[in-house]
């Protein structure tokens, strides 16, 4: 089992729905009605918008080193929620190759889905949306509607606003991700500490 992201959320997935109703000029909901075609239609594309949009991978729904063990059959089972994944600092010696068949991790280079030993995998989560941060709500939001406006309504000059507003909420998205990630180009692995030249402790000694 995975923590899911401990956000303040705003929106949920009737609110969603409802604002993709809205910028297509239908009435909003009180309920998700899925006898409904119309309203069905809208959450599927509002779940499908949410898969494309976390398996980007971000800071927020992706994890490094995270490790298995393999269950009492030496097989590895990944959760259902697992959008991505691979083996972590695979890159110089590629020792591994996993990939899933038949529903478990199957080693590429020894021909194999049976492991003796525990992996550490980099893995991109899928979160239900009513976990994701606002940003991302927003934009997850935004750009099924414009899905839902090129679809159901014929209207080039709505799909065009629908994509500005999408093309704002992502760059939020951007700003949350370069905020809370804290990237840097040096190329320092995670759970370490770099320290910057400071030119008062110079100025001390």
């Amino acid at each position: 089992m995975t923590s899911t992201p401990s956000t303040t959320s705003l929106d949920t997935e009737l609110s969603a729905v409802n604002t993709i109703l809205g910028s297509i000029g239908q009435a909003p909901i009180t309920s998700l009605d899925f006898d409904n075609p119309e309203i069905s239609y809208v959450y599927n594309l509002l779940r499908e918008v949410n898969v494309d949009v976390q398996n980007e991978g971000w800071h927020f729904n992706t994890e490094y080193h995270y490790r298995l063990t393999p269950d009492i059959n030496s097989h590895f089972v990944l959760p259902a929620n697992v959008l991505r994944y691979d083996v972590s600092d695979n890159q110089d010696q590629r020792t591994t190759d996993v990939v899933v068949r038949n529903g478990r991790l199957y080693d590429k280079v020894r021909h194999s889905d049976e492991f003796d030993t525990e992996l550490e995998l980099d893995i991109v989560w899928l979160f239900d949306f009513n976990d994701l941060p606002s940003v991302f709500q927003r934009y997850i939001t935004y750009r099924a509607a414009g899905r839902a406006a090129t679809q159901l309504v014929v209207n080039p000059q709505l799909v065009q606003l629908l994509g500005t507003q999408e093309a704002q909420t992502r760059a939020a998205c951007m700003e949350y991700e370069c905020s809370m990630g804290d990237h840097t180009f040096f190329g320092w692995p995670d759970e370490s500490t770099y320290y910057s030249y400071r030119p008062y402790h110079a100025l001390r000694r």
